[in-house]
């Protein structure tokens, strides 16, 4: 039974098509990367499956549940621009992405002594262990971006959705970053979407690649049509090409 289900989704900002046509489904545990160009719909495509916006027809589902309403805690994500609590110091912000999964929303006596433990561990494996008592204000936009990483995996979302997260990375630190991802998503078995521009990226961390590109396109009026997944790609079998979307669902199986 396939865990995400997106059904026949349109979505436009007024008159303007962003996205039409739009249909998979996803086994849980499946890392699928997003390519294409600029201002084709694979940002709003994120923000439609974290439910931050509803799309204009058609329905998406996880898990066999009604399409939801506003984001929940079964999703989480991590945009472009570094999001963290500026008033916690980098531990407190691991512990408070954990924190998140429980009724209360904190950790008390034994319990907040093996979180921060574990935000330690998290800490270390993404390299900002030297700088646990810092507010986030005094560390690099490089580093904000990485502690906005940890506390989003560190909530252990079944849905992970992210957003060019790795973009204002150095190399060595993406790869870092590569790594700790991979490792929490084996342990975890989280289904992930990743919208990306590199696309050694999108075939290094996906087990599928999923192109959005406008397959209409009128030269006197650019905005007439929006963008479909044009192209999906096994990037677990690197001898199979790309293969044309036809217009039934396509599912790929998690390995």
């Amino acid at each position: 039974m396939s865990f995400v289900k997106v059904r026949d989704i349109f979505h436009s900002y007024g008159k303007r098509p962003i996205i039409e046509r739009v249909n998979l489904e996803a086994e849980e545990g499946l890392f699928s990367s997003i390519v294409g160009a600029s201002g084709c719909g694979k940002s709003t495509f994120l923000r439609l499956l974290l439910a931050q916006e509803r799309p204009t027809r058609g329905t998406i589902s996880i898990d066999g549940a009604a399409p939801a309403s506003e984001p929940g805690l079964e999703r989480g994500v991590v945009f472009q621009k570094y999001s963290v609590f500026p008033h916690m110091t980098v531990r407190e912000n691991i512990v408070a992405g954990e924190s998140m999964r429980s009724g209360w929303g904190h950790f008390f006596g034994a319990a907040r002594k093996a979180a921060l433990a574990r935000a330690d561990d998290t800490l270390a494996r993404i390299g900002l262990d030297h700088v646990a008592e810092a507010y986030p204000a005094t560390l690099s936009g490089g580093m904000q971006q990485r502690l906005a990483i940890g506390q989003a995996l560190s909530a252990k979302p079944r849905v992970l959705l992210l957003d060019e997260p790795f973009g204002a990375l150095d190399p060595g630190t993406r790869l870092q970053m590569h790594d700790f991802l991979q490792d929490l998503r084996r342990e975890t078995g989280m289904t992930v979407f990743m919208v990306t521009h590199d696309l050694e990226e999108a075939f290094k961390l996906g087990d599928r690649v999923l192109v959005f590109d406008k397959p209409r396109w009128d030269p006197h009026d650019p905005d007439a049509y929006g963008a479909t997944v044009t192209y999906d790609f096994d990037a677990r079998d690197g001898g199979i090409p790309f293969q044309t979307l036809k217009e039934e669902t396509h599912v790929l199986q998690a390995h």
